[in-house]
């Protein structure tokens, strides 16, 4: 027996196909919530008695071409937890999509908080938001030292020539999700492939978790820790100063104007005790022993980055294809998305990290 159906899920599909393969119980109600949070992929609690399963699929509606790939997050879960990183343990991947509709991935459930606004963090003190904010490099320059040929992962992706596909990539990706014409975007773009252009093909690489930042780990319920990192269908393998950009720019504090344009992820890191990003980018370079060189390169491509998937989002929602959103969401995506722009400018321009607290 199973409750009724969130949309996007097929219980009655699911269930005898979770059942033959000995996560569920035959025979036992199953109880199906889409948990909030997260504007990309679709991520749904399941819930059996004490058995609790995290089920994961595409968006529907608009998607990028390459994105949401549910194979490939599952196969980098199983990696990184096997090489003892913390993240949530995939239990299996269904291809078929006669079962639901797309491909899906179902992985244990983490207890635990995600703080995913300025009210959800506000039990923290500052010394736990200091703490946090050491804890959030330290696991980053972890992952960021896994061997990736040791726990199967040396052909996940292609690293040399890594940031210059990521710059035709989201270019690629920008004409296809656009809603308007951006002229200033199209001069970052020009930018960056002359920035590229100046690299060594062969830079230092790693496993890259691709959408790092705060509210994307599960915070333990009674200390500032994080238990495992969640969202990983842009990993791959690549240059690892882009999770440190992705989490700079998504960082926030008093008197970022722009930033805070931003709703999606916004004011958590406000609080006190939580670092300044020149803190945070003090101590990855300590703890990775990493050269950041070229952070502003990667800050500019972050923030490029982040104003596509925002404008994917708002093509979505216009078309009335993202889930629980409407047109205040679509509205807040622009805003976003300029914003980002403005950042990726004045990084350009020369402001490295300080210009992101414009």
């Amino acid at each position: 027996m199973t409750s009724a159906s969130p949309e996007g899920l097929d219980l009655d599909r699911v269930t005898p196909w979770l059942t033959g393969r000995g996560l569920l119980a035959a025979g036992l109600p199953v109880g199906a919530e889409r948990l909030s949070g997260g504007l990309s992929n679709v991520t749904y609690l399941l819930t059996q008695g004490t058995r609790q399963l995290v089920l994961r699929r595409p968006p529907l509606g608009h998607v990028m071409p390459t994105a949401h790939d549910m194979a490939r997050e599952y196969a980098v879960l199983s990696g990184v937890t096997r090489g003892g990183f913390r993240a949530p343990t995939p239990l299996a991947l269904c291809e078929d999509i006669e079962v639901n509709g797309a491909t899906f991935l179902v992985m244990d459930y983490v207890p635990g908080r995600i703080l995913s606004s300025d009210r959800a963090a506000e039990g923290l003190t500052a010394e736990g938001a200091s703490t946090l904010s050491a804890e959030l490099i330290e696991v980053l320059a972890q992952l960021h030292d896994i061997d990736a040929a040791a726990v199967g992962l040396d052909n996940f992706g292609r690293p040399v020539g890594f940031l210059a596909r990521q710059v035709t990539r989201w270019g690629q990706q920008w004409e296809l999700s656009k809603t308007r014409d951006l002229p200033t975007l199209d001069a970052l773009f020009t930018w960056l492939n002359q920035r590229v252009s100046s690299l060594p093909e062969a830079t230092p690489w790693s496993i890259v978790h691709g959408d790092y930042r705060l509210d994307n780990c599960i915070v333990a319920a009674d200390e500032p820790r994080i238990d495992a990192v969640l969202d990983w269908e842009m990993a791959t393998l690549g240059d690892p100063l882009m999770d440190l950009a992705t989490l700079l720019v998504y960082w926030s504090r008093p008197g970022d104007e722009l930033r805070h344009q931003i709703r999606f992820a916004a004011f958590i890191t406000d609080r006190d005790g939580f670092w300044d990003r020149s803190e945070l980018v003090d101590h990855y370079a300590r703890v990775s022993g990493r050269d950041i060189g070229h952070l502003d390169l990667c800050l500019v491509l972050s923030a490029v980055k982040l104003a596509v998937i925002m404008e994917s989002i708002r093509k979505r929602t216009l078309a009335g294809q993202q889930l629980g959103a409407g047109t205040e969401l679509a509205d807040g995506m622009a805003m976003a998305t300029d914003a980002l722009v403005q950042i990726g400018t004045a990084v350009a321009d020369g402001g490295g990290v300080t210009a992101l607290s414009d």
